[in-house]
């Protein structure tokens, strides 16, 4: 078979080579292995929807981080969202808050509108609490790694995975981690949304977005944002930079619209070619089994019927031929038969 150079090939192809480029300048003006300035300039961004205290919480203890961030940002849909926050953290921090509409994406977008000449964007869950060391430990990772060009940390538990944990076991956990001197990196299949970093540069210059099509809290657009990147260079995990997820369950919207996402979203990001066909088949059904098999008995802290229905009514369009991620912020309990 003849294969076929396209525009967008070649237009890729110059992307990295313009990188390449860039990183090879950087090293070359030190003669050292390092691919940033020092001290670098770090964005933390965080964006955040009804966990007020908890992110009050989060933004304490980042300022007791080793190495500061330069610039910090926390996205916002209602003003409630950031209420808790006491107004001498914010002057300390020298937050800046911006706002948008409701929905991770969009509210993640607007953090990379707000990108100047940094070197680090680095994305937060509003309930990821990071060890101390966590960002000088990114930094030393992109410094010693040219090729990086996104990073995820190493999870000490993540509540996501069960009812969640507390603020205590967070701290608790954070204050007895052993934390590695010189922090060895692995090559991952995609970043966590919860604790992640990316090159500015490199978003920059390849245009990278977080897809506005997939709603509310959406569903792997850490893994279609990452995974974005990989072609250009590597995506990696820092076992060095660890911290606690708490996997807090206010703010996450419908069981109903998560189920949904859960089928629709696997098959969406296929198409588009940031997910392989073979693992989007294989996550959508075995979420889909999963609920089913647990909706007989559903944990309490997990709304699992409501995920079984979402599924369903996913696995119905996908019989139509309707690949509308969108769709999951519309959908009600009342249009279930729709």
């Amino acid at each position: 078979m003849t294969s076929v150079i396209t525009s967008t090939d070649l237009e890729a192809k110059d992307i990295l080579h313009k990188t390449s480029i860039f990183l090879s300048e950087r090293l070359t003006e030190t003669g050292e292995r390092v691919s940033l300035p020092e001290p670098s300039r770090v964005i933390v961004g965080i964006a955040t929807s009804g966990r007020p205290t908890v992110l009050a919480e989060l933004v304490r203890q980042l300022a007791n981080q080793s190495v500061q961030p330069h610039r910090f940002i926390i996205s916002y849909a209602k003003p409630d969202d950031i209420s808790a926050i006491p107004q001498t953290l914010r002057d300390s921090l020298k937050i800046e808050f911006v706002t948008g509409h409701m929905g991770l994406t969009t509210q993640r977008n607007v953090i990379l509108d707000h990108m100047s000449d940094e070197d680090i964007l680095l994305f937060f869950d509003d309930d990821f609490f990071p060890h101390p060391t966590y960002i000088a430990k990114i930094i030393e990772c992109f410094w010693n790694n040219p090729d990086v060009l996104g990073a995820t940390g190493s999870l000490l538990a993540d509540g996501a995975k069960g009812p969640g944990l507390e603020i205590e076991d967070a701290n608790r956990l954070n204050e007895t981690a052993h934390i590695m001197a010189i922090s060895p990196v692995e090559d991952v299949f995609n970043t966590y949304g919860c604790n992640m970093a990316f090159r500015c540069d490199a978003i920059k210059r390849l245009g990278a977005r977080f897809d506005e099509n997939l709603p509310l809290y959406s569903w792997y657009e850490d893994m279609d944002f990452s995974r974005s990147l990989l072609p250009y260079g590597r995506i990696v995990q820092v076992n060095g930079a660890r911290g606690v997820h708490l996997g807090n369950k206010t703010g996450k919207g419908s069981g109903i619209r998560l189920g949904y996402s859960q089928i629709i979203n696997c098959i969406y990001l296929a198409r588009k070619g940031t997910y392989p066909w073979s693992h989007a088949l294989k996550s959508a059904g075995r979420h889909f089994l999963i609920n089913a098999v647990k909706s007989l008995k559903p944990e309490p802290y997990v709304d699992r019927r409501g995920r079984l229905r979402g599924n369903l009514i996913g696995i119905g369009d996908l019989l139509r031929n309707r690949i509308t991620p969108e769709r999951a912020a519309t959908i009600t309990i009342s249009k279930v038969a729709s």
